[in-house]
């Protein structure tokens, strides 16, 4: 008779609460519960003109601000998906949006995504910050699992996932019709026992001694976190 096999016994283990805050602040940036009276206008301004940042979204482009107002409110109505904006403390203006979702407390698991960026708020330290402190505070709740998915076409994405500490888990073909074209879907993940060592990244790179007085980086974070990640995506060689 076979001998049984069992998953390792998660010790202690109780589901985390479910994303609940209206701000979590950082060092160059905040995040705020997402509202269309607060940020519709000023996200709607910072992504004007630049289309390509819906490419590979679901959603968008907006034609008018009116439009773009009536998807906020849409989206920020869905009870499983957690919205916010993001705010650059040098610009003070709303520069980008992310949300969780995916939500699963019994199974310990939660996905960051819809994130759109704008111009302004691409390659900058509030952007990576801003993901930094979405992570934070999942695993800091108890979360195990934090998940990444994108479009398998979208290569600044696959870039981004891995630069940021996520280990490639594979495609799934013919995940999704987005705007009636096929989507593949690379998946992306980090662990709860990765996240300390991921956090000290962060941290060094976040730090403003890690910036020179031109403000260019001195470590670069793919290099930290490629230190910690289980798995590289074949198609990304470059952070």
């Amino acid at each position: 008779m076979a001998k049984k096999v069992w998953g390792t016994l998660v010790e202690n283990w109780s589901p985390p609460i479910l994303p609940f805050h209206q701000k979590i602040a950082g060092r160059y940036v905040h995040l705020e519960l997402l509202s269309a009276q607060k940020h519709a206008a000023d996200l709607y301004q910072a992504y004007r003109d630049h289309d390509s940042v819906w490419d590979y979204m679901s959603t968008g482009p907006y034609s008018s601000s009116s439009q773009f107002y009536r998807w906020v409110n849409k989206v920020t109505a869905q009870p499983d998906v957690i919205y916010y904006a993001i705010k650059p403390l040098e610009s003070g203006k709303s520069e980008g949006v992310a949300s969780y979702l995916q939500i699963q407390p019994s199974a310990g698991s939660i996905e960051v995504g819809n994130i759109a960026y704008a111009p302004s708020l691409q390659k900058t330290k509030a952007a990576t910050e801003a993901m930094f402190l979405m992570m934070h505070w999942a695993f800091e709740a108890g979360y195990r699992r934090y998940e990444w998915k994108c479009n398998a076409l979208n290569e600044a994405s696959r870039k981004a996932a891995q630069r940021l500490g996520f280990s490639f888990e594979g495609i799934f073909r013919q995940a999704m019709v987005v705007k009636g074209r096929n989507r593949d879907t690379a998946w992306f993940a980090m662990i709860d026992h990765e996240w300390p060592a991921l956090q000290e990244a962060f941290d060094v790179w976040l730090s403003p001694r890690n910036f020179d007085d031109k403000g260019d980086q001195k470590e670069h974070l793919g290099n930290l976190t490629g230190l910690i990640r289980a798995n590289s995506d074949p198609r990304v060689t470059e952070f």
